[in-house]
C-alpha cells in the first residue's frame, strides 16, 4: 500500500496537510490511539484554536464538500467538536453562495427554554454530518440515530482526515480485535452514507515524500510502516 511515484497529486489535500503541520494540528512522534495502537502521527483538530485557523479550516471543508458533488439540504454538527465545525462551515458555504441551515446536539438534554438535545434549525431533508475524524464510526451512528429520530435523512459525512486504517470491534469475549475495514468504509458500506474527507493517509504520505529531509524521511518511513501494518485500501 505504498504511494506510487508519479501518483496524481490532490492539491487541496496537500495544502491541507501542510496547513495542519504548520498549525501544530498534525504532529509526528509516538502517540497511543483509542484502539491501543502506537501511531507515528497524531491529528488533533481541537488545535485549530483561533479565528484565522478555524476560518481557513472551514474553507477546506467547504471546497471539498462542493467539489464532491454530494447533495444535502442542511448541516449537522455532533457535540462537541462538530459544533464549531458545522457553524463555521455553514458560514463559509454561505460566503461561497451555498446558504444552508445547520443544527447541532447537546450531550445533556436541557429541561428549560427550548429544551431537548437539538439546537438550531429543525432537522429535515438530507443531512450532511460534519466531524473532524472517524475512529470507529460510533459518533456517526449516534448522529444517524438522532437525525432519523427527528424525521430527517442522514445522507453524508464530511471529515478532515481519513486515517485509512482498520477499525476495531469488541468480541463476545470482551477482547478488542482489528477488523478488515476502516471506520469510513463501515459508514459507507454498512450504514449507506457518502463520506468525503479533505485528506487521507495516502495524501499524508505523499506530502512526506515531496518534502524531503532527514526528519521527513524518518516520519515517512514510520508512517508507511504503520500503514503497512494497519492500513486498508
Amino acid at each position: 500500500m505504498k504511494v506510487e511515484a508519479g501518483a496524481p497529486v490532490d492539491a487541496l489535500a496537500q495544502a491541507f496537510v501542510q496547513f495542519s503541520v504548520e498549525s501544530g494540528v498534525l504532529r509526528f512522534g509516538e502517540f497511543k490511539t483509542k484502539a491501543g495502537r502506537m501511531s507515528p502521527y497524531f491529528f488533533n483538530a481541537g488545535l485549530f484554536d483561533d479565528g484565522a485557523k478555524l476560518g481557513r479550516l472551514a474553507g477546506f471543508y467547504a471546497d471539498r464538500i462542493l467539489a464532491s458533488g454530494i447533495e444535502f439540504d442542511m448541516i449537522f454538527g455532533p457535540a462537541y467538536k462538530g459544533i464549531p465545525l458545522a457553524a463555521t462551515v455553514a458560514v463559509e458555504l454561505a460566503r461561497q453562495g451555498r446558504n444552508v441551515p445547520f443544527a447541532y446536539n447537546r450531550k445533556e438534554a436541557k429541561d428549560h427554554g427550548e429544551g431537548g438535545t437539538l439546537v438550531g434549525a429543525p432537522l429535515q431533508g438530507r443531512v450532511l454530518i460534519i466531524d473532524d475524524v472517524m475512529s470507529a464510526g460510533t459518533a456517526a451512528r449516534e448522529s444517524i440515530a438522532l437525525i432519523r429520530a427527528a424525521g430527517a435523512t442522514p445522507h453524508a459525512v464530511a471529515i478532515a482526515l481519513d486515517r485509512q486504517e482498520m477499525a476495531t470491534e469488541v468480541g463476545a469475549d470482551g477482547q478488542v480485535r482489528d477488523v478488515p475495514y476502516s471506520a469510513v468504509q463501515y459508514v459507507r458500506e454498512q450504514l449507506g452514507l457518502a463520506v468525503c474527507a479533505i485528506a487521507n493517509l495516502a495524501d499524508l504520505l505523499q506530502y512526506l515524500q515531496q518534502n524531503a529531509g532527514e526528519d521527513m524521511d524518518l516520519h515517512r518511513t514510520r508512517v508507511q510502516a504503520y500503514r503497512d501494518r494497519y492500513g486498508v485500501n
